[in-house]
Protein backbone atom coordinates (compact mmCIF):
# COMPACT_ATOMS: atom_id res chain seq x y z
CA UNK A 1 0.00 0.00 0.00
CA UNK A 2 2.67 2.36 0.91
CA UNK A 3 4.21 1.88 -2.69
CA UNK A 4 1.08 2.80 -4.10
CA UNK A 5 1.06 6.06 -2.23
CA UNK A 6 4.73 6.74 -3.01
CA UNK A 7 3.96 6.43 -6.76
CA UNK A 8 0.94 8.69 -6.58
CA UNK A 9 3.04 10.98 -5.11
CA UNK A 10 5.69 10.61 -7.68
CA UNK A 11 3.07 10.75 -10.64
CA UNK A 12 1.57 14.26 -9.32
CA UNK A 13 4.72 16.27 -9.07
CA UNK A 14 4.98 14.33 -12.62
CA UNK A 15 1.91 16.34 -13.25
CA UNK A 16 0.76 12.61 -14.85
CA UNK A 17 -2.70 11.37 -15.56
CA UNK A 18 -3.86 8.50 -13.65
CA UNK A 19 -6.91 6.54 -12.60
CA UNK A 20 -6.98 5.52 -9.00
CA UNK A 21 -8.85 1.92 -8.21
CA UNK A 22 -10.12 0.65 -4.45
CA UNK A 23 -11.56 -2.23 -3.61
CA UNK A 24 -14.17 -0.21 -0.69
CA UNK A 25 -15.80 -3.70 0.02
CA UNK A 26 -16.11 -7.50 -0.64
CA UNK A 27 -18.41 -10.07 -0.22
CA UNK A 28 -17.37 -14.05 -0.27
CA UNK A 29 -14.31 -15.28 -2.01
CA UNK A 30 -12.52 -12.60 -3.68
CA UNK A 31 -8.85 -11.91 -5.16
CA UNK A 32 -7.99 -9.22 -2.57
CA UNK A 33 -9.15 -7.77 0.19
CA UNK A 34 -11.04 -4.33 0.86
CA UNK A 35 -8.26 -1.44 0.38
CA UNK A 36 -6.76 -2.80 -2.25
CA UNK A 37 -5.62 -0.49 -4.62
CA UNK A 38 -4.49 -0.15 -8.36
CA UNK A 39 -2.88 2.77 -10.51
CA UNK A 40 -4.53 3.16 -14.00
CA UNK A 41 -2.65 4.87 -16.91
CA UNK A 42 -3.85 5.89 -20.25
CA UNK A 43 -3.23 3.16 -22.42
CA UNK A 44 -3.72 1.00 -19.93
CA UNK A 45 -0.72 0.21 -18.22
CA UNK A 46 -1.24 -0.96 -14.64
CA UNK A 47 1.00 -0.29 -11.10
CA UNK A 48 -0.03 -2.22 -8.51
CA UNK A 49 -3.23 -5.29 -8.76
CA UNK A 50 -6.88 -5.81 -7.50
CA UNK A 51 -6.72 -9.50 -8.13
CA UNK A 52 -5.70 -10.28 -11.84
CA UNK A 53 -7.59 -12.02 -14.42
CA UNK A 54 -10.77 -11.12 -15.45
CA UNK A 55 -12.01 -8.65 -12.85
CA UNK A 56 -8.93 -6.86 -13.37
CA UNK A 57 -9.47 -6.17 -17.14
CA UNK A 58 -13.06 -5.24 -15.99
CA UNK A 59 -11.50 -2.49 -13.86
CA UNK A 60 -9.06 -1.38 -16.56
CA UNK A 61 -11.76 -0.93 -18.92
CA UNK A 62 -14.10 1.19 -16.45
CA UNK A 63 -10.95 3.15 -15.25
CA UNK A 64 -10.41 3.95 -19.05
CA UNK A 65 -13.77 5.45 -19.39
CA UNK A 66 -13.25 7.11 -15.84
CA UNK A 67 -10.09 8.89 -17.36
CA UNK A 68 -12.08 9.62 -20.93
CA UNK A 69 -15.02 11.39 -18.56
CA UNK A 70 -13.13 12.99 -16.23
CA UNK A 71 -15.39 11.82 -13.59
CA UNK A 72 -15.07 9.27 -10.88
CA UNK A 73 -17.24 6.23 -10.32
CA UNK A 74 -18.74 3.52 -8.09
CA UNK A 75 -18.71 -0.12 -9.68
CA UNK A 76 -19.97 -3.52 -8.23
CA UNK A 77 -18.85 -7.06 -9.49
CA UNK A 78 -20.35 -9.93 -8.91
CA UNK A 79 -17.15 -12.44 -10.05
CA UNK A 80 -19.50 -15.14 -10.81
CA UNK A 81 -22.16 -14.07 -12.57
CA UNK A 82 -20.78 -11.14 -14.23
CA UNK A 83 -17.17 -12.34 -14.88
CA UNK A 84 -17.14 -16.41 -14.49
CA UNK A 85 -14.70 -16.49 -11.73
CA UNK A 86 -14.87 -19.53 -9.77
CA UNK A 87 -14.06 -17.22 -6.68
CA UNK A 88 -17.55 -16.27 -6.40
CA UNK A 89 -17.82 -13.62 -4.42
CA UNK A 90 -18.71 -9.90 -4.85
CA UNK A 91 -16.72 -6.53 -4.73
CA UNK A 92 -17.29 -2.70 -4.59
CA UNK A 93 -14.78 -0.53 -6.35
CA UNK A 94 -13.92 2.97 -6.60
CA UNK A 95 -12.67 4.52 -9.41
CA UNK A 96 -11.13 8.08 -9.27
CA UNK A 97 -9.47 9.93 -12.23
CA UNK A 98 -6.57 11.98 -11.36
CA UNK A 99 -5.85 14.24 -14.28
CA UNK A 100 -2.90 16.35 -14.97
CA UNK A 101 -3.00 20.31 -13.45
CA UNK A 102 -3.49 22.61 -16.18
CA UNK A 103 0.19 24.07 -17.79
CA UNK A 104 0.75 28.09 -17.55
CA UNK A 105 3.29 28.97 -20.19
CA UNK A 106 4.75 32.27 -19.12
CA UNK A 107 6.62 34.47 -21.68
CA UNK A 108 8.26 36.75 -20.16
CA UNK A 109 9.99 36.78 -16.61
CA UNK A 110 10.10 41.21 -16.42
CA UNK A 111 7.79 42.55 -13.21
CA UNK A 112 4.73 41.55 -14.63
CA UNK A 113 5.34 38.01 -15.63
CA UNK A 114 7.10 37.08 -12.10
CA UNK A 115 4.24 38.47 -10.65
CA UNK A 116 1.58 36.52 -12.67
CA UNK A 117 4.03 33.25 -11.84
CA UNK A 118 3.91 34.40 -8.10
CA UNK A 119 -0.35 34.80 -8.32
CA UNK A 120 -0.85 31.90 -10.13
CA UNK A 121 1.23 29.08 -8.25
CA UNK A 122 -1.60 29.54 -5.75
CA UNK A 123 -3.98 28.36 -7.75
CA UNK A 124 -2.79 24.50 -8.91
CA UNK A 125 -1.24 25.86 -12.26
CA UNK A 126 1.69 23.87 -13.18
CA UNK A 127 4.20 26.95 -14.26
CA UNK A 128 6.96 27.00 -16.65
CA UNK A 129 8.35 31.06 -16.70
CA UNK A 130 10.64 31.57 -19.72
CA UNK A 131 12.54 33.71 -20.82
CA UNK A 132 16.25 34.42 -22.90
CA UNK A 133 17.22 36.30 -20.17
CA UNK A 134 19.33 34.32 -17.95
CA UNK A 135 19.91 37.04 -15.08
CA UNK A 136 15.83 37.84 -15.01
CA UNK A 137 15.44 34.12 -14.44
CA UNK A 138 18.31 33.67 -12.09
CA UNK A 139 16.54 36.70 -9.87
CA UNK A 140 13.22 34.49 -9.37
CA UNK A 141 13.36 32.12 -6.62
CA UNK A 142 9.65 31.04 -6.60
CA UNK A 143 8.85 27.14 -5.13
CA UNK A 144 6.85 25.09 -7.35
CA UNK A 145 7.51 27.38 -10.80
CA UNK A 146 9.65 26.08 -13.08
CA UNK A 147 12.25 28.23 -14.95
CA UNK A 148 13.09 27.83 -18.62
CA UNK A 149 15.98 29.67 -19.92
CA UNK A 150 16.91 29.68 -23.86
CA UNK A 151 15.84 31.17 -27.65
CA UNK A 152 12.18 31.19 -27.44
CA UNK A 153 12.07 29.99 -31.25
CA UNK A 154 13.88 27.19 -30.55
CA UNK A 155 11.82 26.37 -26.79
CA UNK A 156 8.25 26.67 -28.19
CA UNK A 157 8.36 23.11 -30.92
CA UNK A 158 9.33 21.46 -27.30
CA UNK A 159 6.36 22.32 -25.39
CA UNK A 160 3.57 20.25 -24.86
CA UNK A 161 -0.05 22.09 -26.08
CA UNK A 162 -3.42 21.08 -25.61
CA UNK A 163 -6.55 21.67 -23.86
CA UNK A 164 -5.46 22.51 -20.83
CA UNK A 165 -2.47 24.67 -21.71
CA UNK A 166 -2.77 28.36 -21.02
CA UNK A 167 -0.43 30.51 -23.02
CA UNK A 168 0.53 34.50 -21.67
CA UNK A 169 2.70 36.60 -23.94
CA UNK A 170 4.71 39.06 -22.11
CA UNK A 171 8.11 39.71 -23.45
CA UNK A 172 10.70 42.87 -23.49
CA UNK A 173 9.89 43.40 -27.55
CA UNK A 174 6.73 43.74 -29.44
CA UNK A 175 9.11 41.87 -31.96
CA UNK A 176 9.33 38.54 -29.56
CA UNK A 177 5.85 39.05 -28.73
CA UNK A 178 3.99 38.17 -31.84
CA UNK A 179 6.65 35.74 -32.68
CA UNK A 180 5.37 33.69 -30.60
CA UNK A 181 2.37 34.48 -30.88
CA UNK A 182 2.20 33.37 -34.43
CA UNK A 183 3.45 30.15 -32.96
CA UNK A 184 1.06 29.72 -30.49
CA UNK A 185 -1.84 31.02 -32.55
CA UNK A 186 -1.59 27.81 -34.38
CA UNK A 187 -1.51 25.41 -31.04
CA UNK A 188 -4.12 23.99 -28.96
CA UNK A 189 -4.93 25.60 -26.22
CA UNK A 190 -7.16 26.46 -23.32
CA UNK A 191 -5.99 29.85 -23.37
CA UNK A 192 -3.67 32.78 -25.78
CA UNK A 193 -3.23 36.19 -24.29
CA UNK A 194 -0.70 38.64 -25.43
CA UNK A 195 0.06 41.55 -22.93
CA UNK A 196 -0.35 45.39 -24.97
CA UNK A 197 -1.96 48.23 -25.15
CA UNK A 198 -4.97 48.41 -27.96
CA UNK A 199 -2.48 50.27 -30.54
CA UNK A 200 -0.16 47.13 -30.25
CA UNK A 201 -3.21 44.76 -30.48
CA UNK A 202 -4.40 46.45 -33.87
CA UNK A 203 -1.48 46.59 -35.40
CA UNK A 204 -1.13 42.82 -34.42
CA UNK A 205 -3.71 41.88 -35.83
CA UNK A 206 -3.28 44.10 -39.16
CA UNK A 207 0.16 42.16 -39.71
CA UNK A 208 -0.84 38.58 -39.04
CA UNK A 209 -3.70 38.95 -41.02
CA UNK A 210 -1.69 40.71 -44.17
CA UNK A 211 1.18 38.67 -43.83
CA UNK A 212 -1.14 35.71 -43.72
CA UNK A 213 0.10 34.57 -40.09
CA UNK A 214 -3.01 33.95 -39.19
CA UNK A 215 -7.00 34.23 -39.77
CA UNK A 216 -9.83 36.49 -38.40
CA UNK A 217 -11.23 33.67 -36.37
CA UNK A 218 -7.55 32.87 -35.27
CA UNK A 219 -6.95 36.06 -33.94
CA UNK A 220 -10.70 36.73 -32.62
CA UNK A 221 -9.56 33.66 -30.10
CA UNK A 222 -6.31 35.36 -28.57
CA UNK A 223 -7.78 37.10 -25.41
CA UNK A 224 -5.67 40.97 -26.40
CA UNK A 225 -4.98 43.36 -24.62
CA UNK A 226 -4.64 40.60 -22.01
CA UNK A 227 -6.78 40.20 -18.71
CA UNK A 228 -9.94 41.28 -17.16
CA UNK A 229 -11.05 45.30 -17.78
CA UNK A 230 -10.20 46.81 -13.87
CA UNK A 231 -8.36 49.25 -14.31
CA UNK A 232 -5.06 47.99 -13.57
CA UNK A 233 -2.09 49.81 -12.65
CA UNK A 234 1.46 48.02 -12.28
CA UNK A 235 2.20 44.84 -12.25
CA UNK A 236 0.66 43.38 -9.58
CA UNK A 237 -2.70 44.71 -10.48
CA UNK A 238 -1.89 43.49 -13.88
CA UNK A 239 -0.93 40.09 -12.71
CA UNK A 240 -4.51 39.51 -10.81
CA UNK A 241 -6.25 40.97 -13.98
CA UNK A 242 -4.77 38.33 -15.92
CA UNK A 243 -5.57 35.39 -13.47
CA UNK A 244 -9.22 36.46 -12.94
CA UNK A 245 -9.04 35.86 -17.10
CA UNK A 246 -7.45 32.05 -16.72
CA UNK A 247 -9.65 31.01 -13.41
CA UNK A 248 -13.31 32.40 -16.25
CA UNK A 249 -11.63 30.10 -18.76
CA UNK A 250 -10.65 27.29 -16.33
CA UNK A 251 -13.97 27.37 -14.94
CA UNK A 252 -16.22 28.06 -18.05
CA UNK A 253 -17.28 31.27 -16.93
CA UNK A 254 -18.13 34.38 -19.49
CA UNK A 255 -15.85 37.42 -17.48
CA UNK A 256 -18.69 40.65 -17.83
Amino acid sequence: MNDVFEKISELRKQNCEFALCIITNTRGSVPRSKGAKMIVFPGGRIYGTIGGGKIEKKVIEDALVALEKREPSLHHYDLLQNLQMSCGGSLDMYIEPIMSRNKLYIFGAGHTGSALAKRAAEFDFDIKLIDDRKDYLDDINLPGISKIYGDYQQILPHLSYGDNTYITVMTYTHQIDRAILAWCIKQPTAYLGMMGSHRKVEMTKKMFLEEGLATREELEKVDMPMGIEIGADGPEEIAISVIAKLLSVKNKITAK
